[in-house]
């Protein structure tokens, strides 16, 4: 297997382990741990398309994959009977009676939490059921007792609010109930190569008595929307570097429409919506200051990382590449580091979806170098 040595910029074979991947979506978290030298042996994702995904990709990306258990974890959450049970997963992984996998990865889905949510006022009173797939993830990490632990998540969850902070402390105190010790951060893509701005929440740990690993030190460093981030000696990668040279081809979804599509020509690379308020000195002023969410009409800046790329953006949101469109597929692919060969499966708002609920491959593998580093 291939371990990434991210000290010494370089990868060399080791001997690691298992992974077990829960809410495995297209499989970013898979590609980061493959890269760093671990082997998925059973994924458990309940949408067709990215399951279909990660068995089309399963030969060449994930070799020592067995099944994706298309099966709802939700059950697992709430101790009723009808789905997925931690015993069948290991099973289809090729455990035995007593064995055990080197490491669970996931990210339960995130709608509770998500910032670009909580306008909502059932989100912020944090009554969205989905939030208890967290306690699916924990339900699994008691019984099957992996030797490390990784899980992502969206970063609000970390917001002191009515939605995240109960959530967040129950979570860690399962975590601790299941007899492991953790750590956490939030960590921005961005300041670990990866094209995109994209903070996410990372949980990683050993089971007691086993050493903690490590989170990640940041790589890169630069601008995060009005704030600075990172703080390691490179630059943050452009969306410019990372689109060089890639030859796409139109697509029919491309085209933006809805009731201010038409507007998209007229702002700047790097703007936004904001560009047409009288505050910025527009001559026929079209939106007040900030009546709208920052990637309304948000337009890509070649010269700076992507902005996050949402799962489900509106007609009118980006965002869009600075040739006055929407993204093609393969440049999701590289602003996310998928590998440029990787399939995706499904309709173009399918695959839009697993593109923005997934990890970036490559903050995945830096942070799964924190668990090689254990091993």
């Amino acid at each position: 297997m291939r371990a990434s040595d991210a000290a010494a910029g370089h990868t060399e074979s080791v001997e690691l382990g298992s992974a077990v991947s829960l809410f495995s979506g297209a499989g970013g978290l898979d590609l980061g741990l493959e890269s760093a030298g671990f082997r998925t042996t059973v994924a458990v994702e309940w949408d067709a398309d990215a399951a279909d995904t990660m068995e089309k990709n399963a030969g060449a990306y994930f070799p020592g994959l067995r099944e994706v258990l298309r099966a709802d974890l939700y059950p697992l959450a709430t101790g009723r009977a009808g789905g997925v049970t931690a015993e069948e997963i290991l099973r289809v992984g090729g455990f035995g009676a007593g064995e055990r996998p080197d490491v669970l990865v996931g990210g339960p889905p995130c709608v509770a939490f998500s910032k670009s949510g909580f306008w909502l006022d059932w989100k912020r009173d944090g009554v969205d059921p989905a939030a208890s797939l967290l306690q699916a993830y924990t339900a699994v990490l008691a019984q099957a007792r992996p030797r490390f632990f990784m899980l992502e998540n969206v970063y609000a969850l970390t917001f002191n609010n009515k939605a995240s902070r109960p959530a967040f402390v129950r979570l860690r105190n399962e975590i601790r109930a299941a007899g492991y010790d953790h750590r956490w951060a939030v960590l921005n893509a961005a300041d670990y190569g990866v094209p995109q701005s994209r903070p996410r929440l990372f949980v990683v740990g050993a089971r007691r008595g086993e050493r903690l690993p490590e989170l990640p030190t940041a790589t890169h460093h630069g601008d995060w929307e009005r704030r600075k981030t990172g703080g390691g000696p490179r630059p943050h990668v452009t969306t410019g570097e990372a689109l060089a040279g890639l030859v796409t081809e139109p697509e029919p979804e491309e085209i933006v429409r809805g009731r201010w599509g038409h507007l998209l020509e007229e702002v700047p690379p790097g703007d936004n919506y904001l560009h047409f308020t009288a505050r910025r000195g527009h001559a026929e002023p079209v939106f007040e200051w900030r009546s709208r969410f920052w990637s309304f009409l948000l337009k890509l800046d070649p010269s700076r990382p992507s902005p996050t790329i949402q799962a489900q953006p509106g007609p009118n949101v980006g965002p869009f590449h600075w040739e006055n469109r929407r993204l093609r597929v393969p440049e999701l692919k590289r602003l996310f580091t998928f590998p440029d060969q990787f399939e995706l499966v499904g309709k173009r708002t399918s695959v839009q979806s697993q593109m923005g609920n997934a990890v970036p491959p490559l903050l995945a593998e830096r942070v799964a170098a924190g668990l090689v580093a254990q091993m």
